[in-house]
């Protein structure tokens, strides 16, 4: 019997036969392959040739990047966590490794489709590239494939070698596509690593950002589910709404409109207006959901530092306290600008000379070291506050909206932190004992009626060892009115136990300043001969002031060595990064650590959250941005990780959160309780950047989501940025209806049910007016 030169007795091909035929097949197909791409590149321009090499390099840049900017450290994960991601891994491989062809193809799809979706400015153009270059290899791949499958050789020993041969070409072809489909897993694998350490809660990787919350067990209760359906179907339906036509509102109040202080039917239902209660807030039955208009002649606001000395004309179209008070140097009309020279009714010679003097009247207060955060009553345009930013301190500035026009508005376009509120009936909206000094210059609150009540208030929020400026014309005339006023305060204060420290002339602004301590022990309250005014009940908490009435009463200063208040802070920017003495272990802290390691998570957090995907990640242009607000604001984290930036950032801490709002002080912030149920008490168009984390998920079960959004567009600028770190589901909800208000849509992401949303408010507004009837006169 002939047997072939290579051949075996059994018949079979010898292996180096095999891999000859399998070397020429192979170096065929990719023959054909080339063939086939040069033949389909002679149809294409030279100029996308040329392009595609650069386009494909700056993708993996693009990734590489999204990579490095959004990296969230593998310390934040649990140890639990990275074993059975490890084990989990592992598994993963080995199983894929022993699956088919069509499951290896599979696996990597769905671990393809699980990851992450980024898009923003230019990324969606590299995803659609990415999509087409996977598209083509692909393609090639199958044409190789047919190739060998259709141009066969004839086998020299007949059929029996025609199937040795297909066996092992099929089987060579099956090793390489699950080698190549291995390779593309963990291109996607990597990929979808890159885009989720994006510095915002990712499943495992949110453990610092998810608050403590108590589950029945492994299991959720039937009520939840419920709940969680219904709000799912909610959704589903108001995704629908991406058309949602808004409508200006048409009101008395016009481009300064603020609904919970312009209530005109609700002051007008008043009994009476002693004690300023229609400068308070009364806010509508229901959000608003139409949207302010702009005054005529809008401009992109004038940049900080400049705009503490002007701003433009049109945007604050108000000249009543030029008229009024520019012989004081408030504020003064020059062409299309208003223009401020520093002054203020105590300091007509400049708000520095004015600071100073109050330094040198008592060297303890320390500006920016021992003083850092400080309460200004009566501000008027702010220019004392604006001025502290020079000595490293911040003002909340406070003035109600009335007669003197604007004031607050004022400040705020030009980039002064302040708020529209008023001393009348209620507490204000601040925790007890956190500013180090309350101010007042000719502030126009009368202090001494009423057992003392307004002054006792500040009593609350001032911290114990804390100083009372007071400059107004009862400290330095001798007019009968005067005279009356500084007795009747001399005797409140020392009731109060308040220790008269200093009385000091400013010979060059002719005036005066007194300057009072609040005790930091209980010892003279003990000694007074009689309880006037009297000590709150012990069941009274300082810190509970939301809509509640004031009292005249004093609350005592904290005793124990742990308390807060016991102890003065530490010294500015110490203060700012340290946890406050008063945090104990043995306390919970909001993401279920003790307080203390909970504060330090929390700002390594949203430092490198800030460093790495704010300032660097986004396409933010932060020399534009001043005033800065952070709607749920919990320890102050961002506010803190932005410290070195020439910004201000009002935190705030939502009535139905945790109160952490004494920890903001303590660490050198500020802040204020709000209920974003409700309009905020600040003018339109005050904010350049508006920062909600984990906030409005939660809002939507007590509120329409529509109104609050609203809302935000009425406190933003145009070009004022909103950044939303939420459930998917909220995000989706928040683009579509930014979108619906022709906002631009700067950067999405959403991984794991959790999402970032990135939008940037534009000047449209729509046409048709909606009438207020509660709003109008």
């Amino acid at each position: 019997m002939a047997v072939g030169k290579y051949s075996r007795a059994d018949g079979r091909k010898s292996s180096s036969c095999c891999s000859t035929v399998t070397v020429v097949i192979l170096v065929g197909a990719a023959l054909v392959a080339a063939w086939v791409m040069m033949s389909s590149s002679a149809v294409v321009p030279n100029s996308e040739l040329s392009s595609q090499e650069p386009k494909t390099e700056t993708i993996s840049k693009v990734l590489e990047k999204i990579s490095r900017q959004f990296e969230d450290s593998s310390g934040d994960l649990p140890e639990e966590t990275v074993k059975d991601s490890k084990s989990s891994q592992d598994e993963s491989n080995s199983e894929g490794k022993a699956e088919s062809e069509d499951e290896s193809k599979s696996e990597a799809e769905n671990e393809s489709n699980s990851g992450g979706e980024v898009s923003g400015s230019g990324d969606k153009d590299s995803n659609s590239n990415g999509e087409e270059s996977n598209s083509e290899e692909r393609n090639l791949n199958s044409d190789s494939g047919e190739t060998n499958a259709t141009e066969q050789p004839e086998s020299e020993d007949g059929s029996s070698e025609t199937k040795s041969n297909s066996e092992e070409e099929t089987k060579q072809e099956d090793q390489e596509k699950v080698e190549e489909n291995q390779e593309e897993s963990v291109i996607e694998e990597k990929k979808e690593e890159e885009a989720s350490n994006v510095g915002f809660p990712a499943g495992a990787q949110s453990e610092i950002l998810n608050e403590t919350t108590t589950q029945s067990g492994a299991w959720s209760t039937q009520a939840a589910e419920s709940e969680s359906e219904k709000e799912s179907q909610t959704s589903s339906l108001s995704k629908e709404k991406t058309n949602r036509k808004w409508k200006l509102c048409n009101v008395t109040a016009g481009p300064d409109y603020i609904p919970c202080l312009d209530n005109l039917l609700a002051i007008s239902k008043l009994k009476h207006r002693h004690h300023y209660q229609h400068r308070e807030r009364h806010c509508p039955d229901e959000g608003v959901t139409c949207l302010v208009p702009l005054p005529e002649g809008y401009r992109q606001p004038v940049r900080w530092p400049r705009s503490r000395d002007q701003i433009w004309y049109y945007n604050v179209p108000h000249t009543k306290l030029a008229d009024v008070k520019g012989h004081q140097n408030w504020v003064k009309v020059d062409g299309d600008h208003l223009t401020f020279p520093g002054g203020g009714t105590q300091f007509k010679n400049g708000a520095l000379h004015y600071i100073d003097f109050i330094q040198k009247s008592l060297r303890d207060i320390a500006w920016g070291k021992r003083s850092r955060v400080i309460l200004d009553v009566g501000c008027g345009v702010a220019s004392f506050g604006g001025y502290l930013f020079e000595r490293d301190v911040l003002a909340m500035s406070l003035a109600p909206k009335d007669e003197h026009e604007a004031q607050v508005q004022f400040a705020l376009e030009r980039g002064i932190p302040a708020i529209s509120a008023v001393m009348g009936t209620k507490r204000l909206p601040y925790p007890s004992k956190v500013f180090d000094i309350v101010h007042c210059a000719r502030c126009r609150v009368p202090w001494h009626i009423e057992g003392g009540k307004l002054l006792l208030e500040l009593n609350r929020v001032l911290r114990p060892g804390g100083y009372f400026v007071w400059s107004a014309t009862p400290v330095y005339q001798n007019l009968p009115e005067d005279v009356g006023i500084w007795k009747a305060m001399t005797k409140l204060t020392k009731s109060m136990c308040w220790e008269l420290v200093t009385v000091q002339n400013d010979k060059l602004n002719q005036v005066g300043a007194a300057i009072f301590r609040k005790p930091n022990s209980n010892e003279c309250y003990e000694k007074r001969p009689t309880n006037e005014p009297p000590l709150c009940e012990e069941s009274d908490d300082p810190d509970a002031v939301w809509n509640v009435e004031l009292q005249a009463c004093m609350h005592k200063v904290p005793e124990g060595a742990s308390q807060r208040g016991k102890q003065w802070p530490e010294q500015w920017p110490l203060r700012l990064k340290r946890p406050p003495y008063w945090l104990k272990s043995s306390q919970v802290g909001v993401y279920g650590k003790s307080a203390p390691e909970d504060f330090t998570s929390d700002y390594e957090h949203w430092k490198r959250v800030v460093s790495s995907s704010y300032l660097n990640g986004m396409g933010i242009n932060w020399s534009s941005v001043r005033n800065v607000m952070d709607m749920r604001a919990v320890y102050g984290g961002f506010a803190a990780a932005l410290k070195d930036l020439k910004l201000w950032v009002m935190n705030v801490v939502p009535i139905n959160s945790p109160d952490t709002l004494p920890i903001i002080y303590e660490r050198g912030l500020f802040g204020i309780y709000h209920d974003w149920c409700e309009s905020f008490s600040t003018y339109p168009r005050s904010y350049d950047l508006l920062h909600a984390d984990h906030l409005l998920s939660d809002l939507k079960k007590r509120c329409k989501l529509e109104a609050v959004i609203a809302e935000v567009d009425r406190i933003l600028r145009p070009e004022g940025k909103f950044i939303v770190r939420d459930n998917a589901e909220t995000v989706s909800e928040v683009e579509n209806l930014a979108k619906s208000l022709k906002w631009k849509i700067k950067f999405t992401y959403t991984k794991d049910n959790e999402g970032l949303i990135y939008v940037e408010k534009t000047l449209w507004r729509p046409t048709e007016a909606e009438t207020l009837p509660f709003a109008t006169e």
